[in-house]
């Protein structure tokens, strides 16, 4: 039996809170933000002790997956399993899921360590001091909880107080506590006592199946159940979606936590955040000298405790103090730092307007299992996209009913097959495909391949693909 942790991270989100730069098909885990790394890689780094760790399970939904699969690639950590969910249902149920499969694969003995993939920590030695703390508290029979220790009396996070001392770092649960407003949060500050709830965890396999057998069976029926009906799908574990969705939608929480009597807190005085908004993508970033953090093509001048971050176009910003202006490639978000927590209020506002809920749901550039495509010109019976092919990938065998394509090569060597030929392209070297004719473009070369397409025809919907072979599994 295997003495290491397996982790558990959680993969999931919306990608609202913060708009632009993420989006519902792409949230803020995937994005780098401050820096060339993702916070789902920076996760991964966290876990990739082979001493300390098994490789992680991760669980994440269908429209992740390849994300998921090549951002593990390009980090160089192997998984164990991506558990796709067939329908949200909150933590509760996805952790119960994971559980089974650990159970069956490393025995109930086993010790899981739950991570969401978007916060923001500092992996130091105070840090892995609080996972061998709260592994040495599960091993003795505790459903353990991060607890962190607070810096201000911040409103966005919920609040454990502790009770009896366990020794060792860790205390029993009191209670937790709910977002509390400006005045609340202050007095459970002064008064003592209190730790902000991280939403990590550290938890005994076989303890933690039979506390939902006790306290959410339904949760437990309904997962189980799907991993017992799920199907392998390429490198990834599909959960059985009619038992899935029988689940309730319920918090880990609300369903175990705030019930069972062997919950425990490690108080955590480690550098956190769960990058819950703007405002604390400035706190955690890089400040100079006049507490701005600016990031990408940007110019501050003049300006005070702002936070500017600039992914394509060339933004300036002068003579302002305590804003956001975040600049993705089709929408630029301006507002007080102080006000950052509610742009999930403005998201919610453009998703219900025609003209632009799709700027909430997709960014220009998407990404698939072969690499990806960024849109840069449309028009009436014309597209322009650029797309890039990673070393080795080849899109699918497929054709087009509506619309004919010009490749064009800027960087690498393709590979394009055109009916029964195929044919090498180098360098400033393009090729045409007619309306209807069968092709694949490959990347048969070392270095990521990038092409200009130029499509024109009458109908230019991504439906209009009609896949003859994929090795995605994909229709």
């Amino acid at each position: 039996m295997s003495t290491k942790i397996v982790p558990v991270i959680m993969a999931g989100g919306k990608g609202t809170r913060l708009w632009p730069l993420s989006r519902a098909s792409a949230p803020k885990q995937f994005l780098e933000f401050l820096g060339e790394t993702t916070l789902f890689q920076k996760t991964l780094s966290r876990v990739s002790d082979a001493a300390l760790y098994e490789p992680p399970v991760i669980v994440t939904n269908a429209d992740f997956r390849f994300l998921v699969a090549e951002q593990a690639r390009a980090a160089g950590v192997p998984l164990t399993s991506i558990l796709l969910e067939p329908v949200a249902r909150n933590t509760a149920p996805a952790l119960a899921a994971a559980a089974a499969v650990i159970a069956a694969k490393h025995g109930e003995e086993a010790i899981m360590q739950v991570l969401a993939s978007d916060h923001e920590i500092d992996a130091n030695a105070v840090y892995f001091d609080c996972i061998a703390k709260a592994a040495a508290a599960a091993r003795a029979g505790r459903l353990v909880t991060f607890g962190i220790t607070p810096s201000e009396p911040a409103t966005g996070y919920g609040y454990i107080e502790t009770g009896e001392d366990l020794g060792n770092g860790a205390h029993a649960v009191r209670r937790f506590v709910e977002k509390p407003d400006a005045d609340r949060a202050t007095a459970m500050l002064a008064a003592g006592g209190y730790l902000w709830n991280s939403g990590m965890f550290m938890l005994p396999v076989g303890l933690f199946l039979r506390e939902l057998q006790q306290y959410a069976p339904e949760v437990l029926a309904a997962a189980s159940e799907a991993v017992s009906k799920a199907h392998h799908d390429l490198d990834f574990e599909r959960l059985d979606e009619t038992a899935f969705a029988r689940a309730p939608d319920i918090s880990v929480d609300y369903a175990i936590f705030e019930k069972t009597p062997i919950a425990a807190v490690v108080l955590s005085p480690i550098s956190w955040s769960d990058l819950g908004s703007w405002d604390s993508v400035w706190k955690t970033g890089r400040q100079d000298e006049a507490g701005n953090v600016a990031d990408g093509s940007t110019t501050v001048l003049d300006t005070r405790n702002s936070l500017v971050i600039s992914r394509d176009i060339h933004v300036a910003v002068q003579g302002l103090e305590n804003i956001a202006v975040i600049a993705s490639e089709d929408a630029v978000y301006v507002g007080r730092l102080e006000d950052s927590q509610n742009v999930g209020k403005l998201v919610k506002h453009l998703a219900g307007l025609p003209k632009t809920a799709k700027l909430t749901e997709t960014h220009p550039t998407s990404y698939r299992p072969w690499g990806g495509y960024t849109s840069v010109l449309n028009g009436e019976r014309f597209q322009v996209k650029r797309l890039f092919v990673t070393p080795g990938k080849r899109l699918s065998l497929q054709k087009h009913h509506h619309r004919s394509e010009h490749w064009i090569v800027v960087r690498g060597t393709a590979e394009v097959t055109i009916g029964d030929r195929t044919i090498p392209l180098r360098e400033n070297e393009s090729v045409y495909i007619p309306q209807g004719e069968v092709h694949r473009l490959s990347n048969p070369g070392k270095i990521l391949l990038e092409l200009i397409e130029v499509q024109t025809g009458s109908y230019l919907g991504e439906d209009d693909i009609i896949r003859i072979e994929d090795e995605f599994g994909r229709g």
